[in-house]
């Protein structure tokens, strides 16, 4: 269960000019905007469960109260919807079990089974003709004749490849477009396209993020998404729900090392959740849920997103790389597509369809 999220936090990026930096900005903010609408529409005419819960973003002090400002002013200005300032009070007449001094409001968040989406947009472009190859892995590829060859193995080849030999493609595709949507691979497949410029690629970083489910509970303390000022990596440990009201918490950020790539290619990255961490949960959420119990939190699980900016810098938006970029045509680089990628998911691919689609 992920959120649809409003598109008013972190948008901050390090640039060379004022210009480069609004250019970044407006990229993700009109992809989540514009992707939340198309989103929400598309789940109602094909029947995926999803709900608008509305979010609250909780200032617990004094101090927090102008960053609250800040991120209400930015979300105004990105053109998310029906934003309000409420005092603490309000809020938590709202949400009896909360604990804030002031709050942030946004009634268009909500959720969505994302699994259920995703068998719906298989199936759909299954329908318009789309094939899917499954159990086979893109390892790389090279440029011949202003084309991109892609090399591709079987999943399962490479499972078992040892290293000890330059792995060789089984089958060589020359498709008209590709699209490197790949997610944690993003940045490690695309060194492996020979012939593409290695300057145009940002550095990666790892973010693992896990979560923890409310345990001993009948009735979930809040209705609403309760999140806390964003922190450094992340949006801070928030209240999530899924569509049969189960309550979870997270995630937090833990930096954690690159893999090598075809380990990558495999997703062999470290999912595990520890149930020490939980000690790491109890003061954050008690900040604004003061009454959560000892031993309540459960390990639930874990994901990474695949960031491109590291520890204490600040946040870089969506990358979007096309020729005009990297010199290479039919190829579309994405990268640091995280969070909130999969509310901006639709917009993104409206654009480039509109884009690059010929």
């Amino acid at each position: 269960m992920l959120s649809l999220y409003s598109c008013f936090n972190g948008f901050a990026v390090s640039c060379l000019s004022e210009i480069k930096m609004i250019l970044l900005i407006f990229l993700q903010a009109l992809f989540c905007v514009r992707g939340r609408e198309l989103l929400y529409k598309y789940c109602y005419e094909h029947g995926v469960p999803c709900k608008q819960t509305g979010k609250l973003i909780v200032a617990t002090g004094p101090l927090e109260f102008s960053k609250l400002n800040e991120l209400m002013n930015r979300g105004t200005q990105n053109g998310v919807d029906s934003l309000k300032m409420l005092e603490g009070f309000e809020a938590m007449k709202m949400e009896p079990e909360l604990q804030c001094k002031k709050a942030l409001l946004s009634p268009v968040s909500g959720i969505v089974d994302s699994h259920s989406l995703m068998l719906s947009l298989v199936g759909e472009a299954e329908n318009n003709g789309t094939t899917f190859s499954y159990n086979s892995t893109v390892i790389g590829g090279h440029l011949e004749g202003n084309c991109l060859h892609l090399h591709i193995v079987e999943s399962k080849d490479l499972e078992n490849w040892n290293g000890d030999y330059p792995l060789q493609p089984e089958l060589v595709l020359v498709p008209n477009l590709v699209v490197n949507s790949a997610g944690l691979s993003s940045l490690a497949l695309a060194k492996r396209f020979h012939g593409l410029d290695s300057c145009i690629i940002p550095p990666g970083f790892f973010a693992r993020g896990c979560y923890f489910t409310l345990s001993s509970t009948k009735v979930p303390p809040f209705e609403h998404l309760i999140y806390p000022i964003p922190e450094d990596g992340g949006l801070g440990v928030h209240v999530t729900l899924d569509l049969d009201g189960q309550l979870k918490f997270g995630p937090d950020v833990e930096w954690i090392d690159s893999i090598d790539d075809v380990s990558s290619f495999l997703n062999k990255y470290d999912y595990s959740v520890s149930a020490s961490r939980a000690e790491r949960f109890y003061p954050e959420i008690r900040k604004y849920y003061p009454n959560l119990k000892d031993g309540s939190l459960q390990p639930s699980y874990s994901g990474i997103r695949p960031k491109i900016s590291g520890p204490r810098q600040s946040p870089i938006d969506f990358v979007i790389q096309g020729e005009d970029i990297h010199g290479v045509p039919g190829l579309v680089n994405l990268f640091g597509i995280e969070s909130p990628g999969l509310t901006s998911s639709m917009a993104i691919a409206e654009h480039i369809a509109s884009r690059f689609l010929k």
